[in-house]
């Protein structure tokens, strides 16, 4: 066989899934995998094709941990799937993942599959790496029940987290609070019980399954730390009094090893959808409030990732996690702590070693930005570089030194 292609990727600045790297790196790729990472401008071995990125910053790809692929950027997108023919769903997944790699992100994490059409499918070249839950379990009726995860009652939940176990889903995704997407639904309220949620909880850790939640009410957000979730998604701590967050929450997240994602990220100057609209009318939820609470929290030692739950309406397409991040940093926080929630932070989060960070060994997801995201952290968006398992997909504005080292 012949042997995989080698090349260096060689950037003035770069950022290794933790911090940044102020001299630049020398990222060695073979194949789909990086062999080394050496600091600043090194001496490149011979038989490398040589990239460098002048101007530009080098990151690992990055994630975005919570998606919904089947969903088309549009306003009703989660409730208009199930009308679609299985080759349109296709169609979607497609141009969502295809949306996803031109912002530079490698890797998504589904959390809002429609009977199993994610989970189910290859991921094709060029795409991202899909961790995808298979349709949410949720209440008959409830908050995403037209993606086909519908359970209620033991038995039910039990066969519900056997089936995600027996297709191979690598988590469990549940519908604790209500959801402003779905109509009828509301997010101030419980839809599990403490047995129902505890139960699908101990299950999920009999197939060694982690249970991601999504809790926007603050009775939710309790009920999922008492159960052992191992992700709470959104984690706004809403009543009818706007944002409450505990003064012992920090502490209780950091206890139990939970992560949250608090789905940060839009399109700036969109307008709020009608239902984001009628939830602040109803609860008084301000996004400054939701800003200073989840800064609180990071600062405060909670492990924060950045999932955009992108498709889910039109100020939330597909691609606008670095949206996210640039939120996090406007929140307060630094940015280098802001990239690691979706690059090195996310991975950990997601259970993927090989992901988010660049290291020998790494799987070889790269993206190449223009400026410096510790100035503008909006560089995050301009994307010269997306290489996705060591094939370069978007190369913009590199200048490759051509004539390959002799081999």
């Amino acid at each position: 066989m012949p042997r995989p292609e080698r090349v260096a990727h060689v950037a003035p600045l770069a950022f290794d899934g933790e911090r940044f790297l102020p001299d630049g790196a020398t990222v060695l790729v073979e194949g789909p995998s990086i062999l080394a990472v050496h600091p600043g401008m090194s001496v490149i071995p011979e038989g490398f094709a040589v990239q460098r990125h002048d101007g530009g910053t080098l990151l690992p790809g990055l994630i975005d941990t919570h998606v919904h692929l089947i969903a088309d950027g549009q306003d009703g997108a989660l409730g208009r799937d199930p009308r679609r023919t299985a080759d349109e769903r296709e169609q979607v997944v497609r141009e969502s993942l295809q949306g996803h790699v031109r912002a530079g992100v490698t890797t998504v994490r589904d959390l809002g599959d429609n009977r199993w059409n994610v989970l189910q499918r290859e991921t094709r070249s060029h795409e991202p790496t899909v961790v995808a839950s298979g349709p949410p379990v949720t209440t008959p009726g409830g908050h995403c029940a037209a993606l086909g995860g519908e359970a209620a009652g033991a038995d039910a939940l039990v066969a519900a987290v056997d089936e995600r176990a027996e297709r191979g889903a690598p988590l469990v995704k549940i519908v604790v609070s209500g959801g402003a997407m779905t109509p009828g639904s509301d997010l101030l309220s419980l839809q599990y019980s403490p047995d129902d949620l505890a139960l699908v909880v101990k299950r999920a850790e009999r197939h060694g399954l982690p249970v991601v939640a999504h809790a926007h009410s603050l009775d939710a957000v309790n009920l999922c730390i008492d159960s052992g979730v191992r992700g709470i998604e959104h984690c706004t701590c809403l009543t009818t009094h706007g944002v409450q967050t505990p003064p012992d929450l920090a502490e209780r997240l950091r206890r139990h090893g939970i992560h949250i994602g608090p789905t940060f990220g839009r399109i700036p100057g969109s307008r709020p959808s009608a239902q984001a609209q009628e939830v602040t009318r109803r609860t008084g939820l301000v996004p400054a409030h939701r800003f200073a609470q989840v800064e609180k929290l990071h600062r405060e030692g909670v492990l924060v990732i950045s999932g955009s739950d992108a498709g889910i309406h039109a100020a939330k397409p597909h691609g606008i996690v670095a949206l996210a991040v640039a939120e996090l940093v406007a929140a307060g926080i630094a940015p280098d702590d802001a990239i690691a929630t979706a690059t090195g932070v996310s991975a950990q989060a997601c259970g993927l070693a090989n992901k988010g960070r660049l290291g020998a060994g790494a799987d070889a997801d790269l993206l190449v930005v223009d400026g410096d995201p510790r100035l503008d952290i909006t560089a995050l968006t301009r994307v010269r570089t997306v290489v996705v398992r060591g094939d370069t997909v978007r190369d913009s504005s590199f200048r490759d030194d051509a004539a390959r080292s002799p081999s």
